[in-house]
């Protein structure tokens, strides 16, 4: 049985992940664009099915652009 390093354990696997990142420091996670795409289809599909007129409904389309807004807006309400 070996001895197990914890220190040294830490210290390679930071180098590695140094390494396979390399020079970037940003990482970006390109899903949240495709979910947010099919939450803003989602919302305009209902904006539009619940409007009254014409106008009611570009209101709409304009406010399912912004969901994330509004979601975040009563989700901090709620938590106040």
């Amino acid at each position: 049985m070996t001895n197990f390093d914890s220190s040294k354990f830490n210290k390679k696997l930071k180098k590695k992940i140094k390494k396979s990142m390399g020079s970037k420091k940003n990482v970006t996670v390109k899903t949240s664009n495709g979910l947010y795409f099919m939450g803003f289809i989602g919302a305009a599909i209902y904006y539009i099915s619940t409007a009254t007129d014409f106008w009611i409904g570009v209101v709409g389309v304009l406010k399912a652009i912004v969901w994330p807004a509004f979601l975040v807006y009563e989700a901090l309400a709620k938590l106040a």
